[in-house]
């Protein structure tokens, strides 16, 4: 069970690490109403609590240099909001942000042993695997689907994981985490939907792609991998889909 405790106007919610969040909910209209009400939430835990954490919402970012000015740094954001944290205790843990991005890939042979490929029209002249970003709340399995479905057009069932790669730096100063995957596929008629991305897609005999030289070696490494091995299976366990349950009620 989560302790809530109302102090001013904020509604705050305990965390593992002796921490409390303010939720953009519970952010007053005014950033007067905002300051009266920060200086007494730190008064009133600072002797008793590890941390602060407040979500500022878009709409609200003049709160920010008010949060700032009180001692509050930036922990990490996305598109509608940021959220802040204050130390209120010395060398008090602070998880650390997402520090990678998500890509997933695919390998989808055919019954004529015949592989799914991809050519890029910006980033990459050559064929390779469907795949691109996991988006968020999104499951790897949903995003090998989705992914090979925009590329290619192709309705695919996951399998297994095959291999996780590991690569730095990457984009916006993060590394990235590359997940391939094995699917089947259950449809074989090319038809591309995201033409603006996509220059070509084709099915080409495996032992052809491997042996080319032109062809990418981290694909084709991939490719062997799930030739040999059929992968990591990802069975959810019950207590996780409960477990996820109860946290779609907050979201």
């Amino acid at each position: 069970m989560e302790s809530v405790e109302i102090i001013g106007c904020f509604k705050t919610i305990l965390d593992p690490y002796n921490g409390i969040t303010i939720e953009i909910e519970s952010l007053p209209n005014s950033k007067e109403e905002f300051e009266k009400n920060l200086n007494l939430l730190i008064k009133q835990t600072i002797k008793r609590r590890n941390l602060i954490w407040i979500y500022i919402d878009i709409s609200k970012s003049d709160f920010i240099p008010i949060a700032t000015k009180n001692g509050f740094f930036f922990h990490s954001c996305d598109e509608n909001y940021v959220l802040v944290v204050k130390r209120l205790k010395e060398n008090s843990i602070i998880p650390t942000a997402a520090n990678h991005t998500l890509g997933v890939g695919a390998v989808v042979i055919n019954e004529k042993n015949e592989l799914l490929v991809i050519k890029e029209k910006l980033y990459s002249k050559v064929f390779k695997l469907p795949g691109g970003h996991i988006d968020n709340k999104e499951m790897i399995s949903q995003a090998c689907i989705r992914e090979v479905f925009e590329e290619t057009g192709i309705k695919i069932e996951f399998k297994s994981v095959i291999s996780i790669s590991h690569l730095y730096p990457h984009q916006f100063h993060k590394s990235n985490l590359y997940i391939a995957c094995l699917a089947k596929p259950l449809s074989f008629d090319i038809n591309i939907q995201d033409i603006n991305e996509i220059e070509e897609a084709k099915w080409i005999d495996v032992s052809l792609y491997l042996n080319d030289n032109s062809m990418p070696e981290f694909s084709k490494n991939i490719v062997r991998a799930a030739i040999k091995n059929n992968g990591l299976n990802l069975n959810e366990p019950e207590f996780l889909k409960n477990f996820k349950k109860n946290i779609e009620l907050y979201l």
